[in-house]
């Protein structure tokens, strides 16, 4: 039975009665933190962007959020994903590849939002994608060879679509080989100065995923085998993997691997947040930033390679590179003792005090910190000032970590805070009641209406 096929009955086999409480509890923490980032994207230009383009296509299928737009399950997703990735706010995962599982949330409401499907049903298309997904972000590497983490998010959506949309495990696995033999994306995404596309690549991938199961519940046939043929997935893109599909979450072994997913508790890379921390805690060492003549950061390869690549790191010109620059990062936090969405604005990357300081900072691999990769994400930092002292501090780990995992009331206050702007506390508490409520959910506008944009005017007035 080849890899496609494998993965295919697991989507199509595992029950909703398979699926603990404990698991079902993470994709509820994942949902809210999901529709978090969410509002803090209502106003990005690539969310408008997609919403002028669903715009063009109404339907009454699926929604797009903060808007009352009703379109396609493709385009929905589309828009919704990007929401959910824009501010590189939500959650992540490290294995051989990194990815962020909680990029087929949106994309699996707007499949169960078009066919009925009930929130329980919902909640178990998500486990499968998270399944899916994280397993062969563990199997293999992609951006070492020029590929891009989401053709990982091409195969869990599709498998989790063709779930939501009652296929059978033929249908799923044509649906694979077709979403991920026609939509390859090349790690250029993510490589010098970012674009727009950076926080697009993943809804795309979603976008394409679900027409790909559409295709196959027509009939549509994809090449095949995708991953093992001669010009497969693993000759053409990865090279041979193991895929222990045996190995996913059930009820028999209990380890669903949403459970092992990262959060955040700053809207930036996932990899330099220890980095973060530590120059939070060296701010409050240090009596006067203006004084510092030294940065070093000691790091990964893997954060040397990605996070300080290039020239582009050291002076970020769009939002898109900043979040992805270890230098920046770093130099913002001992300036602001924190990283917000404000942190990225034009008039911060322009700040000469940053500027200043990203000249002073020097990146290099330490190999210790390598070898805890990617279990620890860790990053050390010493400070050394004018006067010749030195001040270091090393994280291992930090909050959102397996080690501390955000709690609710962590996920409900990151909730509210984004909102804020946005809707007031009765429309945020409608929201949060929903959610605790998921499994048994059998209609979502209620949560669409729930996030709809309310006038500055009474959104305030409720803050007050």
């Amino acid at each position: 039975m080849n890899l496609a096929r494998r993965i295919a009955r697991y989507a199509c086999a595992l029950s909703i009665d398979d699926v603990p409480e404990q698991v079902n509890a993470r994709v509820q923490q994942r949902f809210v933190d999901s529709l978090a980032c969410i509002l803090g994207a209502y106003d990005a230009g690539p969310v408008r962007t997609a919403v002028a383009v669903a715009s063009g296509t109404p339907q009454p299928s699926s929604t797009v959020f903060g808007t009352g737009l009703r379109t396609t399950p493709e385009l929905a997703a589309f828009a919704n994903g990007i929401m959910v990735r824009f501010l590189d706010y939500n959650d992540g995962y490290m294995g051989r590849e990194p990815g962020h599982p909680s990029d087929s949330i949106p994309a699996c409401l707007a499949v169960a939002e078009a066919e009925g499907a009930t929130g329980s049903e919902l909640m178990a298309a998500i486990v499968v994608a998270y399944e899916i997904q994280m397993g062969l972000q563990d199997a293999a590497s992609l951006n070492k060879r020029g590929w891009d983490h989401v053709n990982y998010v091409n195969v869990a959506m599709a498998a989790a679509a063709a779930r939501l949309m009652k296929l059978d495990e033929a249908q799923t696995e044509q649906a694979i080989n077709i979403a991920l033999s026609a939509h390859i994306a090349m790690r250029q995404v993510r490589s010098g100065s970012l674009s727009d596309w950076k926080g697009c690549s993943a809804a795309n991938a979603a976008r394409n995923a679900i027409f790909a199961a559409t295709l196959a519940r027509h009939g549509m046939t994809g090449p095949s085998p995708v991953f093992e043929g001669e010009m497969g997935f693993f000759k053409q893109v990865t090279g041979a993997f193991e895929l222990d599909v045996d190995g996913f979450g059930s009820r028999e072994n209990g380890q669903f691997a949403i459970l092992r997913s990262l959060t955040k508790t700053f809207p930036t890379n996932g990899e330099l947040h220890t980095a973060v921390w530590a120059a939070i805690d060296l701010r409050s060492k240090i009596p006067d930033i203006d004084t510092i003549a030294a940065i070093r950061v000691e790091t990964s390869e893997f954060n040397l390679r990605v996070l300080a690549d290039s020239p582009e790191k050291w002076r970020p010109l769009t939002r898109e590179t900043a979040d992805h620059s270890l230098p920046y990062n770093v130099a913002r936090a001992l300036l602001d003792g924190d990283i917000t969405i404000e942190s990225y604005t034009a008039q911060r990357m322009a700040d000469p005090r940053a500027i200043a300081l990203m000249s002073k900072t020097t990146v290099s691999e330490d190999a210790a910190l390598t070898k805890l990769f990617p279990k620890h994400l860790a990053n050390r930092l010493t400070v050394t000032l004018a006067s010749g002292e030195e001040f270091s501090s090393e994280r291992i780990s930090g909050p959102g970590s397996l080690e501390t995992p955000m709690t609710d009331t962590d996920f409900e206050r990151k909730f509210r805070r984004m909102a804020a702007p946005h809707i007031g506390r009765v429309a945020q508490g409608r929201v949060l009641e929903f959610v605790s409520d998921l499994a048994k959910q059998r209609d979502f506008q209620p949560l669409f209406e729930a996030m709809s944009r309310e006038p500055a005017s009474d959104a305030a007035r409720e803050q007050a």
